[in-house]
């Protein structure tokens, strides 16, 4: 009974809520909230000097209540928007974790006391708030869609990138951990091995390793060293960078398919609303030709053409005006300019040929003509 009350139940605050939920989603309330977020990191930057702190103290203690105001505030009206949507969106839910991380360092005082040991990590985990940009900022959702598509073969990258390091772990125990001349600084157990071959990977300092083990006169060592830093850092790190690249750029197509669609229903809307004013005003006018003893349909418009601009938009749904059918008829004149431009070459051709043959005629003539006189 209660849950098909529930789900039958509706609002009566319905203009109210529509209301609330034109200002959330405003460019003008997200303008406001993003210069909110940004002020508040570049406080908690400032207030990691000591003499600022003390010397801005006030500002710093108004800044809060208004940046707490300000976040309580969105968290409410989002709320009150659809308090059962609002939970299944995973960035509604890290605004709420910055809210309890906000609560904490109060919490602890309030519990603690002022001296309490870890309080300031309480206050460090405050410079967590920037994170509410996420929810104003598409292409960093974007990118971070891109690195959640990417968990899976992120993963098995990582899994054979540890199997390689765990067999060059045991590998190199054996071969360099030794207690009477191995180098027990870095390979003294497993877990010391698989911190240097961590080095190895990241390339970071590997010379020194090598020059360790070079003092210690091991054959195999620098075998050992380039065969795992080809492998570990030029194959697998370069594996999980490319793998990286393409979900992202992946993510960036669809996007920008997004952004691109977006624009096509913003456009259409216009022209409905630019079609649907036109209609408006040519049924004013056919109304007025009834009720108003006009001759024809010309003298009806001739006012109404006076207060025309060359400004004013106009939705001209013809085929003959599409950008589809202007690009192939602009293609299609270049091909009968080309067409035109070879045939005018050609006649030239035709005529210089036949200009030719002219100057030939009158020669032969002559030759023909003393050749009947020799003979006679």
């Amino acid at each position: 009974m209660f849950c098909e009350r529930f789900w039958t139940f509706r609002r009566k605050d319905t203009q109210c809520q529509a209301f609330v939920r034109r200002v959330i989603t405003s460019s003008f309330f997200k303008k406001i909230m993003i210069s909110t977020i940004s002020m508040n990191a570049f406080l908690v930057v400032l207030e990691t000097d000591y003499n600022i702190r003390y010397n801005l103290f006030r500002l710093f203690e108004v800044s809060e209540m208004y940046f707490v105001a300000m976040y309580n505030a969105e968290f409410y009206m989002k709320l009150y928007v659809d308090a059962v949507d609002y939970w299944k969106n995973g960035y509604n839910l890290l605004d709420v974790m910055v809210l309890l991380i906000i609560v904490i360092p109060y919490s602890l005082r309030k519990v603690k006391g002022k001296h309490y040991p870890y309080l300031n990590i309480a206050d460090g985990l405050q410079s967590l708030r920037i994170l509410k940009l996420i929810t104003y900022s598409r292409g960093i959702r974007t990118l971070i869609t891109a690195m959640g598509q990417t968990a899976y073969s992120v993963a098995s990258v990582l899994i054979l990138l540890f199997i390689l390091m765990y067999i060059f772990a045991v590998l190199g125990f054996c071969l360099f951990g030794g207690p009477d001349q191995g180098d027990l600084n870095n390979w003294k157990n497993l877990a010391e091995a698989f911190f240097t071959l961590f080095s190895l990977a990241t390339v970071d300092g590997w010379t020194d390793l090598q020059e360790h083990l070079d003092n210690r006169n091991f054959v195999l060592s620098r075998a050992f060293t380039i065969t795992f830093i080809l492998l570990a850092s030029f194959i697998f790190l370069s594996m999980f960078v490319g793998v990286m690249i393409i979900h992202t750029e992946d993510s960036i197509k669809k996007f920008e398919e997004e952004l691109r669609l977006e624009r096509h229903m913003i456009l259409m809307e216009e022209k409905q609303v630019i079609v649907k004013r036109q209609q408006e005003e040519i049924s004013k006018l056919m109304q007025t030709q009834k009720n108003v003893d006009y001759k024809s349909f010309n003298e009806l418009v001739e006012n109404f053409k006076k207060t025309l601009r060359h400004t004013d938009p106009m939705v001209l749904d013809d085929f003959g005006t599409s950008l589809p059918f202007l690009d192939i008829y602009l293609s299609t004149l270049d091909n009968q300019d080309t067409t035109i431009y070879k045939l005018q070459e050609l006649y030239y051709e035709i005529v210089h040929v036949l200009n030719l043959m002219l100057e030939d005629l009158p020669q032969k003539k002559q030759s023909h003509s003393s050749d009947k006189v020799d003979e006679m």
